[in-house]
């Protein structure tokens, strides 16, 4: 790996690496594969079982069009209908300017309605507000596939048809060196706590008699009167907290979510003799009782389940820091499935996060893995939980009504089996990941949404 640049924010300092290109020949080969057209699906899969470690990195709150819209050869901004883009107001009539942006001065208030460059008013290693993300409010953007309410149900407003230049992207090395997936999608609608627990679970947690403050009121046609953290039949869809360690010292018992009891992926893996660790940045310290200002409690979801309760071997087994994953990587000591979250501070969420920071880091960490003993037979994903609230052109496909999936993320391959210079238009979701999971290693699916995934077979090449 070569080092390209470094820059300053504060008194830290980035170092920022770009895979090296072994020949002008593959070069070359990686540039031909980028086409706008979909290529015809080939199935090369092979033999899966030469796989020996996967790395889910899992990160923050962006849709496709947020981030890679602008890259040439994907289904982005450019292929968006005006249909697609044009916001509406409470109405249904078209907003003459996308309604101004709360929380800041830094955009004007007279933004045309359509998709605008956030990086011209706010450079990407600042902080923006954050875009609302929640279950009921997503499935009301999204607006039966118009995508046209985005900045209606929306606390910043105007600020959900904001994008970053593709071509300032820091992983953006990566998205073309290896494969960049545009048709994923992440799981269940809604924001961070539901998608962790699809991520692992592919279900949502329940909370029986959950206190009547939590509880969402919903008309006769589905619509939310009073929005609340548990849906009227006790499923838990938005931020709550688990009554395991670590949650905030300020939640109140009655909130705590109970121990659930369904099958996990870490299930399936452990009864199979498979290792696997969740590894999460400050997860030490937050169990200490010192939690860093910006973990979030809502993003362990493993914590949430009975098997991984406070006092269980198996928590102490599998739930683990994410300097641990680091000294792992660079030893070649990886278990065969690894979960990373890094700490607030790195997962690149606005409202308290910044886009360069992340990036960053996880250039850091796919270095780390790549570069290590376990580099060679290594699949990284690197996905987004949600899209954080951000507008995306494309609508979702209906799979389950109830759930979801919600909107397109943006996810990407690294691997010495992944294809090169490679744009998969194949449709993915959050649950393909456990698909791949359980594929590679022969294990039962959790529920009918794993099962009917795509296992990612799109994107490798074996042979």
């Amino acid at each position: 790996m070569n080092k390209i640049y470094a820059f300053s924010k504060g008194q830290k300092r980035f170092n920022v690496y770009r895979p090296t290109v072994r020949t002008v020949g593959v070069l070359l080969l990686s540039l031909s594969l980028f086409s706008c057209k979909k290529k015809d699906k080939v199935d090369t899969t092979g033999d899966i079982s030469q796989v020996k470690h996967v790395v889910v990195i899992y990160l923050e709150n962006h849709s496709f069009d947020n981030l890679y819209g602008q890259l040439s050869g994907v289904n982005g901004l450019s292929n968006s209908q005006s249909t697609n883009i044009t916001q509406l107001d409470a109405t249904g009539k078209a907003y003459t300017y996308l309604p101004a942006i709360s929380g800041t001065s830094a955009f004007p208030t007279n933004l045309p309605n359509n998709y605008f460059n956030i990086d011209q008013y706010v450079p990407a290693d600042q902080e923006i507000p954050d875009v609302l993300h929640r279950y009921y409010q997503e499935q009301m953007q999204i607006d039966g596939g118009k995508m046209d309410k985005f900045a209606l149900y929306n606390t910043s407003a105007g600020l959900s048809m904001g994008y970053y230049k593709t071509s300032l992207l820091l992983l953006l090395n990566f998205a073309q060196k290896y494969t960049l997936c545009d048709n994923f999608f992440h799981s269940a609608f809604g924001g961070s706590f539901l998608n962790h627990q699809w991520l692992i679970a592919a279900a949502s947690p329940v909370f029986p008699n959950a206190p009547s403050s939590m509880v969402a009121t919903v008309d006769a046609s589905g619509n939310v009167v009073k929005d609340g953290n548990v849906t009227p039949d006790g499923y838990v869809v938005n931020t709550s907290y688990t009554v395991n360690a670590p949650h905030p010292a300020s939640a109140a018992t009655t909130t705590l979510v109970p121990n659930q009891t369904m099958p996990t992926i870490g299930d399936r893996l452990s009864d199979a003799n498979v290792s696997w660790v969740w590894y999460s940045g400050g997860w030490d310290n937050a169990l200490a009782g010192k939690p860093d200002a910006t973990f979030q409690f809502h993003h362990q979801p493993f914590a949430y389940f009975a098997k991984y309760a406070d006092g269980t071997q198996a928590k102490k087994d599998h739930l683990k820091d994410e300097t641990i994953f680091i000294d792992a990587a660079k030893n070649g000591t990886l278990p065969s499935v690894s979960f990373v979250k890094p700490l607030g501070l790195n997962n690149e969420h606005p409202g308290y996060a910044d886009l360069t920071t992340g990036e960053n880091h996880t250039v850091e960490l796919i270095n780390d893995v790549m570069n290590g003993p376990n580099g060679k037979d290594a699949v990284i994903i690197i996905t987004y939980d949600e899209n954080g609230g951000f507008w995306d052109h494309v609508a979702p496909p209906v799979i389950d009504k109830k759930w979801g999936p919600g909107t397109r993320v943006p996810t990407i391959i690294i691997s010495p089996f992944a294809k090169q210079g490679y744009v998969d238009h194949t449709q993915y979701e959050t649950v393909s990941i456990l698909s791949f999971i359980e594929k590679r290693w022969g294990l039962k699916p959790l529920t009918d949404r794993d099962k009917n995934a795509n296992p990612l077979q799109n994107v490798f090449n074996f042979n």
